[in-house]
């Protein structure tokens, strides 16, 4: 049999490289509904200052406020920091991405640390950039490993702070380290996604290095702790002109007015955010206690920052065992051989009884094994 040359539009090579993202599951092999913790939401939901202000939205036959203006200055409120200098998009995703195709493309690197959220190397690979990876220390950023990878063709840096999806966090002396080691000329981007869920002591410092220095950008969103995932959501700040690189390739109407309206309810009440950090921390720690007792199964807990935990399956029983019980007791939570983590599970923080039944069937079944 021969092969038909195929005669229509060619796909470009290096998009033709890229993985699809995956999406965290919410149902089982045969369609049944679990409980989702695949995929960071929060599980308290979102304030109900956010909810009053999507039902009275409104207006969805006009366009939105192109320039999010009152959102950006919300958040420039909140944040300390000159709206000026804040870009507004469709989830942090979408500022990734432009950060990527703003300031790399063929020939060039993009860089990373390995075990980093999938999003950098579809970045990289979207504008035609090699995505390289940088090895890490026990699924950690490793600063120096980063820094060693440098090469003259390397345009972006993404750190992911506190990372996805290991949960690890760099401190503040060592992403100012890592800035340091960087050309002038090469764009760090910290990915702060789950930086609400830092204590102010644990602050990485990296708004302040986005304010102080003309190749940092960090990025935000309103899809984690405010709970806003599904009205997508983000935001972005840095130098003048790593803002206006940014607006002149965005979406012209990249955040719909629905999501604006919510996201500024969401931020007139940290009450919800500081509920929502105080539980993630209770639980977080709970649960990783649970894990902990498990050692001697050959279950392991990397340390989180985050409101999740990726725990490795290390002894006899596996990863996709794992996951394939804890869909049987109706919970979904998120495999990763596709991010070379087939050992492990990275299960979501979620309501107390939830955690308790997922350790208890971990429990069970590797007592089984």
């Amino acid at each position: 049999m021969t092969n038909t040359p195929q005669t229509g539009p060619q796909i470009k090579e290096w998009i033709e490289g890229i993985h699809a993202y995956v999406p965290g599951k919410a149902t089982g092999a045969d369609g049944r509904a679990l409980i989702k913790l695949s995929a960071n939401e929060n599980p308290l939901g979102c304030s109900d200052a956010a909810l009053a202000a999507l039902a009275n939205a409104g207006a969805p036959a006009t366009y939105p406020d192109p320039d999010a203006r009152e959102l950006r200055g919300a958040i420039g409120d909140l944040n300390g920091i000159d709206p000026a200098r804040i870009v507004c998009g469709t989830g942090s995703d979408e500022l990734l991405n432009l950060a990527a195709q703003a300031f790399a493309g063929p020939g060039d690197e993009v860089l990373f640390s390995r075990y980093s959220f999938s999003v950098y190397d579809i970045a990289a690979r979207r504008c035609g950039a090699t995505a390289v990876e940088a090895p890490d220390a026990d699924f950690a950023t490793d600063v120096d490993s980063l820094v060693a990878h440098v090469t003259e063709r390397t345009k972006v840096v993404f750190l992911a702070n506190p990372n996805n999806p290991t949960g690890t966090c760099l401190g503040r002396e060592g992403v100012a380290r890592l800035h340091a080691g960087l050309p002038q000329d090469v764009l760090l981007v910290i990915d702060q996604a789950y930086g609400e869920y830092l204590t102010l002591t644990e602050d990485d410092g990296g708004l302040e290095l986005a304010a102080n220095h003309e190749n940092v950008l960090v990025t935000r969103t309103f899809s984690k702790i405010y709970g806003l995932a599904g009205e997508r959501i983000g935001w972005a700040t840095g130098a003048p002109a790593l803002v206006d690189a940014l607006n002149r390739i965005r979406g012209p109407f990249n955040v719909t007015s629905s999501g604006q309206t919510a996201a500024i309810a969401a931020i007139s009440d940290q009450d919800f955010v500081a509920r929502s950090r105080d539980h993630n921390t209770a639980e977080l720690a709970r649960f990783t206690a649970k894990i902990a007792a498990l050692g001697n199964h050959g279950l392991r807990a990397i340390p989180s920052k985050a409101n999740f935990l990726l725990v490795l399956f290390e002894g006899r029983v596996s990863a996709e065992a794992a996951l394939h019980a804890l869909g049987d007791a109706g919970y979904a939570v998120r495999h990763l051989p596709g991010q070379g983590l087939p050992q492990a599970l990275r299960i979501t923080i979620g309501k107390a009884d939830d955690m308790d039944a997922i350790a208890d069937t971990l429990r069970t079944l590797v007592e089984r094994a």
